[in-house]
């Protein structure tokens, strides 16, 4: 029986700290609330959340979600269309063909900023000035989304993801004569830039090396104002300069959750590619000029197993690209050092000229790449370069020294 209470206590002491936490933001949501009915007798608010980047690549480029508050039925909904099944037992694969799909969900308002509160992420809240016709016709128009028939959608993560789906619910439901002004931080930029931005300050070095391979060269070409609204700070921004002769789109702007002027991150140089890849070129290109046989045959087998692994990364390449429904992952640049046939390597022994012909073709194509790497369709990461170069220099070195290659491994 004691512990029974002491538990009770444990448990209301919780549920006070909650309450505490969680006030301070429904007091303020209250008050801009009874702010925004004064200037429309609506009963029905709707407004646009934008949640900060996280710490994880799947958060590091922010969240979008849609708030809509009626008084008449008291009821606070958050709608999100960012959600997917993690249970699903065919997840990675659906995930990695381009399959899987995302749906909207629903989650009551205070939870919601609580969650990211508890996450120290800031939430920007934009409450949106419709007529109180349009707001009914949205709030109906999510109802019907959230059907189980209407609720699931096809990701794509650049034209039709959480944010973009809220962008083209906004735009449907305003004014016709409401013009969206330039997203400064969107101007003349790429849509990879625009994830480089993220990344970079983020420091996930090792994340915007993978998004650079497997992302080909469909995501280099400039956004438009528009199309840049699929992250959702340039969507925000936006929405801030959404306008017609008369007024802005928003009406109030506010912050539930403040922004957290948090410390970055410090990061050690010592672990990022560009470093690891150059002290491994440095190694091998030293190892290379060596006379010992044993240093040699060593080096023969790091190029089976190198040029291996090329392969198979260029294997993975060609399935992004043709056997995936990510339209992003397709004319990958990274082909061009990245063949397929690399695959063959360990058999070319048995074909002396062949072999000959195959690295000295390599050899001039993989140098192109790195005189040409900046000029290239496709914004191919630096942190590359050393591999590259490894890969090239290999194979000259493969055709000067083609008898100590041929030698087998062991006597």
């Amino acid at each position: 029986m004691r512990m029974m209470l002491i538990l009770q206590k444990k448990l209301q002491i919780i549920a006070v700290i909650k309450l505490v936490k969680i006030l301070p933001v429904i007091l303020v949501s209250f008050l801009i609330t009874n702010s925004v009915k004064g200037q429309d007798s609506c009963a029905i608010q709707v407004s646009l959340l934008t949640c900060s980047p996280g710490n994880e690549l799947y958060s590091i480029f922010g969240h979008s979600a849609l708030r809509i508050h009626d008084q008449s039925t008291g009821t606070d909904i958050v709608y999100n269309y960012g959600t997917f099944d993690f249970n699903d037992p065919d997840f990675y694969t659906k995930f990695v063909k381009g399959k899987l799909l995302y749906f909207l969900s629903q989650n009551n308002y205070a939870d919601f900023i609580y969650s990211y509160s508890l996450e120290g992420r800031s939430i920007a809240e934009q409450y949106l000035q419709l007529t109180c016709a349009q707001k009914i016709q949205l709030q109906q128009f999510v109802w019907k989304n959230m059907q189980e028939e209407n609720r699931y959608y096809k990701y794509d993560f650049l034209y039709d993801n959480c944010t973009t789906r809220l962008r083209d619910i906004i735009e449907q439901f305003q004014d016709a004569e409401m013009k969206t002004g330039i997203i400064p931080q969107a101007s003349d930029k790429t849509f990879r830039n625009a994830l480089y931005d993220y990344l970079d300050k983020g420091q996930m070095h090792w994340s915007k090396l993978g998004i650079d391979l497997v992302l080909g060269s469909t995501i280099d070409k400039k956004m438009s104002n528009r199309e840049a609204m699929f992250l959702p700070e340039y969507l925000e921004t936006g929405i801030d300069s959404t306008r017609n002769q008369q007024q802005y789109l928003v009406a109030i702007k506010q912050f539930p959750v403040p922004i957290n002027q948090s410390e970055t991150n410090q990061y050690s140089l010592l672990v990022t590619p560009i470093f690891i890849f150059s002290i491994v070129f440095l190694l091998i290109i030293s190892l290379s000029f060596s006379k010992n046989l044993i240093i040699a045959r060593a080096l023969n087998l790091f190029d089976h197993i190198y040029f291996t692994l090329l392969g198979l990364l260029g294997c993975l390449f060609i399935f992004m690209w043709f056997g995936t429904d990510h339209k992003q992952t397709t004319y990958n640049y990274n082909l061009l050092w990245a063949w397929p046939t690399h695959i063959f390597w360990f058999f070319s022994k048995r074909y002396p000229y062949f072999r000959n012909f195959y690295v000295t073709l390599y050899f001039i194509v993989g140098s192109l790449v790195l005189i040409l790497w900046f000029f290239l369709p496709q914004q191919l990461n630096v942190s590359l370069i050393p591999i590259v170069g490894i890969a090239a220099f290999r194979s000259w070195k493969g055709r000067l020294d083609k008898e100590k290659l041929l030698q087998p491994i062991m006597k």
